[in-house]
């Protein structure tokens, strides 16, 4: 596991993929996203944190610490964001594995709680540990907005 920070030449990679999973059908240029993944492996605070999980050095899944993930509610930080294994690399616990390291740096930091949303993993974010809060619609589409305390 490495971060973009670590590992700059990666920020184009998980640029596109934040795009192809996440940003596609919405207003978000492909260019766009590489450049706000290139600023964020290059920023000098604890977020954006971009984590990278690489098998015999070739990265397969991603996995962000963030301040904001979610236009409507700029009131909850920080976030779990952007978790994507690539569709090869998929049901072997990547996902898993990338969301405890984004989990140990975020303790790490002194964070209590983090939050994510999602529209299709709310499963596996609770075997996980998270807790489903509330269901909401956003964007024409509904979502689970779940939390995980660190401190617990």
């Amino acid at each position: 596991m490495v971060t973009t920070a670590e590992r700059p030449d990666l920020a184009p990679l998980t640029g596109r993929w934040r795009w192809e999973a996440f940003r596609q059908e919405e207003d978000d240029s492909l260019a766009e996203m590489m450049a706000a993944q290139a600023a964020g492996a290059a920023g000098p605070g604890p977020m954006p944190r971009t984590f990278v999980l690489l098998d015999d050095d070739e990265p397969v899944g991603m996995a962000s610490l963030v301040a904001h993930d979610l236009d409507p509610r700029p009131d909850l930080t920080p976030w779990l964001a952007g978790v994507f294994v690539a569709p090869q690399a998929r049901g072997r616990g990547h996902a898993v594995r990338l969301v405890a390291a984004v989990e140990a740096d975020a303790a790490a930091l002194g964070i209590a709680t983090l939050w994510l949303y999602t529209r299709s993993a709310e499963a596996l974010y609770a075997q996980i540990g998270w807790r489903n809060v509330e269901t909401f619609a956003y964007r024409g589409r509904m979502y689970a907005l779940m939390r995980r305390d660190l401190s617990a």
